[in-house]
């Protein structure tokens, strides 16, 4: 089964490697609802949508979605591609830090490189991947480590997403460990880097032109990190990452590296730019700090990645667009995950907090999953409501009701709300 799976996947992937030959950046166009005026702005106070301010964009291989900046890409994903567990491929938000991405990739010529320290240096073409090594699947939630700055008071600089810097997909791939294991990984081995083909000029004289990120030989993540060449059953999308991307369950989207060309096995530290410079949060519990004590220099900071992405829930449906009535069941409808493991309760309030009470849970698709939830509520009275959610992971891990705050935005998981109108059916 596995092995006809993989061929028919690699007849994909091959002619997927032909199609996106054609596909190109410049024929990107801007969607009719670009046209649309939008908000300038929605500081200094918190973004108050549910969603960033953006323009809607149309990209090859891609739905219209909220178009942030085009170089680098980054596309916000729209609230109502919530509402089930697995996110479409074609509805996949994207965030790229260099401009310069492939748009094409010749698969007679690709290789996958395991390079380094290792004992057995390798070269694998996609094809290799697909029936020399067991493949393996998981459900996994990819989440930008700024999802949801524009939250954050102060605002802090950065890409001022909304909540839609995030998606569930069931990815298909080889077992990093097993690609280690055939090249042989030698003793004085301290961390294995990961690089794609992504470039671009970067930050200025920080020789930061190459994405590079590395994980720690010794992190217990990597026996769960798998290179990816199927996304929801079919090649990943061009901006997705094609053909593998790196998937790093319960971490932050930084260490997923598109389109990974290269796996390095180091005898010291990565102290490349987008390892030792970015992506740095605050060394305390949540990663939360003072903008005072910034400034006046008594931050310690640490890679993003010696945290797991924190539990979160999201309120899909309603999303007060439309009035509710007196006496007519709604189905408060939404997504929660934690980097920390299995989603095991999600509570809903109609009165901003004030109670609680428990959700039903959909079908539990692994511990890095995406759980949907639903509550029917059926109003009694008119007048304005504030719904919120909170979740709570098979670690005893409940979101807080006080927002986190650190310089690059990161780490937010404060309770959701949502304020809804319902009037009288008379």
């Amino acid at each position: 089964m596995e092995k006809s799976i993989n061929r028919r996947l690699l007849l994909k992937l091959l002619g997927a490697g032909g199609a996106l030959a054609t596909l190109r950046p410049s024929l990107a166009q801007t969607s009719s609802q670009a046209e649309t005026p939008l908000p300038s702005f929605t500081g200094p106070g918190p973004n108050p949508y549910w969603n960033g301010v953006h323009p809607y964009a149309v990209y090859p291989q891609k739905l219209p979605l909220l178009r942030m900046t085009d170089r680098p890409v980054q596309l916000e994903t729209p609230r109502h591609y919530f509402r089930t567990a697995f996110t479409p491929n074609e509805a996949f938000y994207v965030r790229y830090h260099l401009d310069e991405i492939p748009n094409e990739i010749d698969l007679s010529k690709w290789r996958l490189k395991l390079e380094g320290n290792f004992e057995r240096p390798l070269e694998l073409s996609l094809e290799d991947l697909l029936t020399q090594f067991k493949p393996v699947s998981i459900a996994a939630v990819n989440q930008c480590s700024g999802n949801s700055r524009s939250r954050f008071q102060p605002r802090v600089s950065g890409g001022q997403w909304g909540n839609g810097a995030m998606g569930n997909a069931l990815w298909t791939g080889v077992r990093l460990k097993d690609l280690l294991d055939a090249a042989g990984v030698k003793p004085g081995t301290v961390q294995i880097q990961f690089e794609g083909l992504d470039r671009g000029k970067g930050p200025e004289n920080l020789g930061s032109g190459r994405f590079i990120k590395s994980l720690d030989l010794n992190d217990p993540v990597l026996e769960e990190t798998i290179l990816a060449y199927a996304m929801n059953g079919e090649p990943l999308p061009m901006l997705n990452g094609f053909p593998v991307r790196l998937v790093v369950p319960g971490k932050f989207a930084t260490y997923w590296l598109k389109h990974v060309t290269w796996i390095r096995a180091l005898t010291e530290e990565d102290k490349n730019f987008w390892m030792a410079t970015a992506y740095k949060v605050p060394d305390t519990p949540n990663g939360s700090t003072t903008p005072e004590d910034v400034a006046a220099g008594k931050v310690k900071t640490v890679p993003i990645g010696h945290f797991n992405m924190p539990v979160r829930s999201f309120i899909i449906d309603p999303d007060g667009s439309s009035p509710l009535v007196v006496g007519l069941p709604v189905k408060v409808r939404g997504v929660a995950f934690s980097g920390h493991g299995k989603v095991v309760k999600v509570e809903v309030s109609t009165d901003d907090g004030n109670t609680w009470r428990t959700a039903l849970l959909g079908p539990d698709y692994g511990k890095y999953s995406f759980r949907t939830f639903e509550f029917t509520w059926r109003p009694s009275a008119p007048g304005k409501y504030v719904i919120a959610v909170r979740a709570t992971d098979e670690k005893g891990n409940t979101q807080p009701d006080t927002p986190v705050w650190n310089p690059g935005g990161y780490l937010w998981n404060k309770i959701e709300r949502q304020e809804v109108v319902v009037l009288a059916a008379k």
